[in-house]
């Protein structure tokens, strides 16, 4: 299907748009087996990316292995993950992949469901418990599979800050970085949605992942960019926007790369023939009613002193919260309370903290609280 616009999903072919920097640069680290760790804040278009480069790989020496660890609650949830998608990926056909199983897992009976679908499709449950495997063993099976197979494997991990809510985090990735950093065969690329817990993982010398590779900020793509993308896709179906409204479309969003597509798609869907304000408008309120039940979600519980505490970034302040004038205009209580502040609101992804000051991380977030 030919979408104009795509949003709530990775993106790939025509609705994938610019990145070609930061594209090349992705493929040539592949290329050369370097870790890599894209940071950015969310939906800026990492999963896309990687997904791109992956598709783009032609060499047969190379392989690339996605998967993602979201719902991996625990550390054998990820281990299990791990383990049926290196097995499925690097197998070309459905004898390969029981086969492979025979080999490197001898003492697990799997469980595996067939569907009319392609083999990415089939559903593999391995069962790895610890009475049957150590982590070493299944952290070393991309290793051993290149080994056989004569290629080299790139191993691209999405939500990978999941592994820092497990019981025994700090365990566990000391384990991980143990295992692949001594592996020759093997590069990872791990990435994943909440930025200043992937930050945490992998900028801080105490972590064990600290310096484990390439760090990639993905920034926002220019403006310049989504007006040509945006007008191309209104034409390619049979609508025309003109510049300045797609101009409108990616400042309104702050150029964030779902959003845009989210918008644009709105905004498209109210067009007739040609866009007009009156359609950008209802496009917006759309857009609005779209995300109002998430931001009701996300501000439920919130204390008096939270939501004061958003409400002065909406009025511009960023930095010296805790001087006395702001204190008392947004009722922020005590200068020590702000630290706890800004921690609750972080944790639950509503603001970002940079040298600059703290922002609100979501700019419909933003538009949402100031209509309120």
């Amino acid at each position: 299907m030919d979408r104009a616009f795509v949003y709530g999903m990775s993106v790939e072919g025509d609705n994938f748009t610019d990145r070609l920097k930061e594209t090349k640069r992705l493929k040539l680290d592949f290329e050369n087996g370097i870790n890599v760790i894209l940071i950015s804040p969310r939906r800026m278009g990492k999963s896309s990316i990687v997904k791109k480069v992956k598709s783009e790989m032609n060499r047969p020496d190379i392989k690339v292995v996605f998967m993602d660890i979201y719902d991996c609650r625990s550390e054998y949830d990820f281990y299990n993950r791990f383990a049926s998608v290196v097995i499925k990926e690097t197998a070309t056909k459905t004898e390969q992949i029981l086969d492979n199983i025979k080999r490197f897992l001898v003492r697990l009976t799997p469980k595996i469901a067939f569907s009319p679908e392609p083999m990415s499709e089939i559903s593999l449950s391995l069962g790895i418990t610890p009475q049957n495997y150590q982590p070493e063993e299944i952290l070393q099976l991309p290793e051993i599979i290149a080994q056989e197979q004569g290629v080299h494997l790139v191993v691209c991990i999405d939500e990978f800050q999941q592994i820092g809510e497990f019981s025994n985090s700090l365990s566990v990735q000391k384990r991980l970085r143990g295992v692949w950093q001594h592996q020759r065969n093997v590069s990872y690329c791990l990435f994943g949605s909440k930025k200043h817990l992937m930050t945490k993982q992998f900028q801080n010398r105490k972590m064990p992942f600290y310096q484990f590779g390439e760090t990639m900020f993905l920034d926002k793509i220019p403006t310049a960019d989504w007006i040509a993308y945006i007008c191309s896709r209104f034409e390619k179906h049979g609508k025309h926007i003109s510049e300045a409204l797609a101009q409108k479309i990616c400042e309104t969003v702050d150029n964030n790369s779902s959003y845009v597509q989210q918008l644009a798609w709105n905004v498209f869907a109210e067009t007739d023939k040609e866009a007009t304000t009156e359609d950008f408008e209802n496009g917006v309120q759309a857009l609005m009613a779209q995300c109002s039940g998430l931001f009701e979600q996300q501000t439920q519980g919130l204390t008096s002193y939270q939501l004061n505490f958003i409400r002065a970034i909406c009025d511009g302040v960023h930095t010296d919260f805790g001087s006395r004038a702001v204190l008392e205009n947004y009722n922020l209580g005590t200068k020590s309370n702000i630290s706890r502040i800004k921690t609750a609101l972080r944790d639950r992804e509503l603001i970002d903290i940079t040298k600059e000051g703290v922002f609100l991380e979501d700019p419909i977030f933003r538009m949402w609280i100031k209509g309120r």
